[in-house]
């Protein structure tokens, strides 16, 4: 029988190492955010950066925007089931790996409260695309004077899928896919600033948030 070599076993023990302590700090996420006290009916607002939104539940990372609930994302967000009414999030779920985006968004569906709804602004893919394969330079972010070194679509389009620690953009068929697999009923397209839901009305800050997706519990 032939023994696996020392550095499969290397790669599998470091497998075995990262699933340990993924659990562990989703575990311990998890009883954060049940002695949060989050209450009934709460409007989170996930990856929040400078940007606090009042009567929100401002959620994230880093301690220096002062969030109510510091949370790392990377690990989900395990708030108790049915405990919170809308969720916002902007210029999130393209920080994160397609596992560790679905995961969240499963995350997410658990807590909303039945007819709860999620409220996503992103970058879009297919944005990116159409002005690679279109007039790459008619895009408002190419002014800004940190982009002055792009000279060519395909360094526009690397850039805007490398830079700001990009790890997966997304489009609205690749977004919709994601929100059904994880058990969301219905999910629809929105204007910026605009919703059915006065909750949800006038929360995105970003410009280049070019993809707005609602989706129900």
């Amino acid at each position: 029988m032939r023994l696996p070599s020392m550095a499969r076993l290397r790669r599998r023990g470091r497998a075995i190492t990262r699933t340990a302590l993924r659990r562990l700090r989703r575990s311990r996420t998890k009883r954060y955010l049940r002695s949060a006290g989050l209450s009934e009916g709460a409007k989170v607002h996930l990856g929040c950066g400078p940007v606090r939104l009042v009567n929100w539940v401002n959620v994230d990372i880093d301690s220096a925007v002062k969030p109510d609930l510091r949370v790392d994302l990377r690990y989900g967000f395990p708030a108790p089931a049915s405990s919170i009414a809308f969720i916002f999030s902007e210029h999130v779920f393209e920080h994160l790996s397609l596992e560790h985006g679905v995961q969240l968004l499963v995350d997410c569906r658990n807590a909303l409260s039945p007819g709860g709804v999620m409220r996503i602004a992103m970058p879009d893919l297919r944005y990116l695309v159409d002005h690679y394969l279109g007039d790459w330079k008619d895009q408002a972010w190419l002014r800004d004077p940190g982009c002055s070194m792009i000279d060519t679509p395909a360094r526009m389009l690397n850039f805007a899928l490398r830079s700001w620690e990009h790890l997966y953009v997304y489009d609205i068929d690749e977004l919709t896919l994601r929100l059904n697999e994880a058990g969301f009923s219905e999910v629809t397209t929105q204007e910026w600033g605009q919703s059915d839901h006065p909750e949800l009305r006038g929360l995105e800050r970003r410009p280049d948030s070019l993809l707005i997706v609602e989706a129900a519990k």
